[in-house]
């Protein structure tokens, strides 16, 4: 047992330094956040961190995302599945695709996340906006859930907030404390630079989160994370389409040969055992693969 204990003790920590992942402080094996860049280019526009405050800003949200390893171990994993989704989607509606880092800051790429305030799924729209942007939250169906539905919700937001301040920082600070609220502060501060505003402390983190979560995703490596499995995306292996109320879903799950659990994981926004459909409305419903 010693001699295994004492292996142990010379072997991780010189595995650890041999895949550069930590360097020794005071004795101390420490994870090594990446330095701060001279900028970040950000939809396509350039972000400099020139000034104390910015520069410590940036440090700030580095040293987060490297030390939270099991969360950000997990974004990373979880990246490949949802970014699949969702970037065909930003794409599609003319969003830039540095906007799906807004997810990763919303909800740690967890589709199931539940905030405190009731906001949910990847982008986490309450219930009173999910509605604004034509998602239908009910008891049976929650399309906060629904993957495609929602991020063409978050399109919608995106694309207004950009016509209304034409600049994407400004839109994603915006959608932490709301359109309302960043246009108040906007007329009476007098600048329209998010970094030259004094927003509310989560709002201004929230904009640096974003930066450092696309470099992160765009070099893992740099944070002293190795993290070569990535979850992947499975399509399903079809869609149907019905407009007839389903009873059970458990029936409807065996009737194409899968099982209920596995259809309500490839369906979230299916939040019952039934789906009554009184309107007769059209749901595309995914049957997984085996």
């Amino acid at each position: 047992m010693k001699r295994i204990v004492f292996l142990l003790c010379v072997f991780i920590p010189a595995l650890a330094q041999a895949q550069g992942l930590f360097q020794r402080n005071g004795g101390e094996l420490h994870p090594t956040p990446p330095a701060v860049p001279k900028y970040v280019v950000f939809c396509g526009d350039t972000i400099r961190f020139d000034t104390y405050e910015k520069y410590e800003r940036m440090d700030r949200e580095l040293m987060a995302f490297t030390y939270m390893q099991t969360t950000t171990t997990l974004m990373l994993k979880r990246s490949a599945r949802f970014f699949a989704q969702i970037a065909p989607v930003l794409k599609a509606n003319g969003v830039p695709e540095d906007l799906k880092y807004l997810c990763v800051i919303e909800s740690n790429l967890d589709p199931q996340a539940v905030s405190v305030a009731g906001a949910a799924g990847l982008w986490q729209f309450t219930k009173a906006t999910a509605k604004d942007y034509g998602l239908e939250v009910n008891a049976e169906v929650d399309e906060r859930y629904h993957i495609e539905k929602e991020t063409e919700a978050a399109c919608k937001y995106l694309l207004r907030a950009y016509a209304r301040y034409q600049d994407w920082a400004l839109v994603a600070a915006s959608y932490n404390c709301g359109t309302g609220g960043l246009s108040r502060r906007i007329e009476e501060q007098r600048r329209t630079s998010f970094d030259q505003l004094w927003l509310p402390e989560e709002t201004t983190r929230y904009v640096y989160r974003i930066l450092v979560a696309k470099m992160l995703f765009e070099a893992p490596a740099s944070f002293g994370f190795d993290v070569p499995e990535r979850y992947p995306y499975i399509a399903p292996l079809q869609t149907v389409t019905t407009a007839e109320p389903i009873p059970s879903l458990v029936d409807f799950a065996e009737k194409y040969g899968v099982s209920y659990a596995d259809l309500k994981r490839a369906n979230l926004w299916l939040r019952d055992s039934k789906l009554t459909n009184k309107e007769h409305k059209n749901y595309r419903i995914a049957i997984p693969a085996n």
